[in-house]
């Protein structure tokens, strides 16, 4: 999972450009990286926090232009090292840049077929470089001498005829302008938004509309899947689609659920609805499956901070008190995110701390947005049950995670998603607590049926064709890169 910025504006980008990516830094903390585009490439990028690659007044004014591209990455295809950070660069033809969020999932095809047919040595193993040589690739066949916008439309639809997965790009082409498009599914999302200034129209693409509220951009729309829109230096705009008007082009497509789960904020705008309130929803739908265990908690809490809206749903169905029984360091990152379990219980220790006095002597249901590989979870109980809590219920807001997804969310390989391999009651065992409540999947898909459409960690289905071997090497990357960030974070804690 990954967060990309996009900006093509008549002002010079680069400050923007990093403040619009403090505020996706939430979908990934591997790394971040800058590219803007004026006689040439200016670019920087490094391993950490925008804040850490991007510490000094110098940086944003070496970032010179005025169409410009953002990532923070989130390691889900290759490995974390800084030779695999965002953007990637060529310089044939015209000059290709390029940022991506998802999975490419025929990564082993494509690369080979680079290889062989294009003469293209793939030198890393991000994906993003293989989307970048295919477009590449697909521009040398049309007249460069004169490329028209329906050339690179029709590039992009070649493109999409051999790129399998989840891919929301937004691309720099060189004395032409700025691209952006979306898989033809539409699994990861990709927003537009404008700017009216002294100078003219500014135009921006972000993974989250919270982008455009900090830099102060109005929210146009959301690319449907398929569709592409190529904004021009002199700042005309031109779309594209791949899906006819009426199979599919519109709507939420097989947007990835999980988004609304969890890896979104709350505040961001999708698929024309808030987060914050399907999550509530999730929330209001769960009180069914607490009264139909015959449980009567006395308080609901939430396991800061992606819960509480679905905690603040389920208490208000079941007429109960809502409280903040567990205290957030702010300064602690996600721990979903976080690769080794011994990082994630520590981080867990660190980031939160019950309040004893709230939820002493109480039946306490206390609401997470999912249950992935459990042993967080247990520890919360924990916490829950040393603080004096006389009963913990742990409750979900998504089913039971039953499969691995293969689009950019990288929860963990199969043998450690606890559901896959234990009953309920097995998971209520194992977490200690008094009882355990998941969302249905049926629920699900009725509460988010106009605003997502792939549900495949929890029922196996993939709007794309995955082979087993496909999930045989994902889960192989996984370990890869689990290893990798488990020696750099003993190094680090070394120093």
């Amino acid at each position: 999972m990954c967060g990309i910025l996009g900006i093509a504006g008549p002002f010079e980008v680069g400050n923007d450009l990093i403040c619009g990516l403090t505020a996706l830094q939430h979908r990934g903390q591997d790394a971040a990286g800058v590219v803007t585009l004026s006689d040439r490439f200016h670019m920087k990028k490094g391993a950490g926090l925008v804040t850490n690659v991007f510490n000094s007044a110098e940086d944003a004014s070496a970032l010179t232009g005025k169409f410009g591209l953002g990532h923070v990455r989130y390691a889900t295809q290759g490995t974390t090292d800084v030779f695999d950070a965002q953007p990637f660069a060529v310089n044939y033809p015209f000059g290709l840049a390029m940022v991506h969020n998802g999975n490419v999932t025929n990564f082993a095809a494509l690369r080979q077929r680079l290889n062989t047919e294009h003469h293209r040595l793939v030198e890393t193993t991000n994906d993003v470089e293989l989307i970048l040589y295919t477009l590449a690739a697909e521009l040398e066949r049309k007249n460069l001498a004169n490329l028209a916008v329906e050339d690179i439309f029709s590039s992009v639809g070649a493109l999409f005829g051999k790129v399998e997965g989840a891919y929301s790009v937004i691309t720099l082409i060189a004395g032409k302008g700025m691209l952006a498009f979306r898989d033809a599914n539409g699994i990861r999302p990709l927003i537009f938004g404008k700017k009216n200034t002294a100078l003219g129209p500014s135009y921006a693409f972000a993974s989250e509309s919270t982008a455009f509220d900090y830099l102060g951009y109005e929210l146009v729309r959301e690319l449907g899947p398929g569709e592409a829109v190529f904004i021009t230096l002199d700042g005309q705009v031109h779309t594209w689609s791949a899906v006819p008007v009426g199979a599919g082009g519109t709507g939420p497509g097989a947007f990835c659920a999980f988004e609304f789960i969890y890896f979104a904020r709350e505040d961001a705008t999708m698929n024309g609805t808030v987060v914050a309130r399907e999550r509530v929803k999730a929330g209001r739908r769960l009180a069914n499956n607490v009264r139909a265990a015959g449980l009567q908690p006395d308080i609901v809490i939430d396991v800061p901070s992606s819960a509480y809206f679905a905690a603040s749903g389920l208490a208000e169905e079941l007429g109960i008190p809502y409280r903040r029984g567990l205290t957030k360091n702010n300064h602690v990152g996600r721990s979903f995110i976080v690769p080794s379990q011994v990082e994630r219980e520590r981080l867990v220790r660190q980031k939160l701390n019950p309040i004893r006095e709230v939820v002493v002597g109480k039946k306490v249901a206390v609401v997470d947005d999912s249950i992935v590989r459990g042993t967080t979870s247990k520890h919360i109980v924990r916490l829950l049950r040393d603080a004096g809590a006389k009963e913990v219920y742990f409750v979900s807001a998504a089913p039971p995670i039953l499969h691995r997804c293969v689009y950019g969310i990288d929860m963990a390989t199969r043998k450690e998603i606890i559901a896959a391999n234990h009953t309920v009651e097995e998971i209520r065992v194992y977490l200690e607590a008094d009882a355990v409540i998941y969302q249905s999947l049926e629920d699900l898909r009725d509460i988010y049926r106009d605003v997502a459409g792939c549900f495949a960690c929890f029922s196996g289905v993939y709007p794309t064709d995955v082979q087993p071997e496909t999930l045989q090497v994902i889960e192989a990357e996984r370990e890869l890169r689990q290893s990798q960030r488990v020696h750099w974070g003993a190094l680090a804690g070394g120093r």
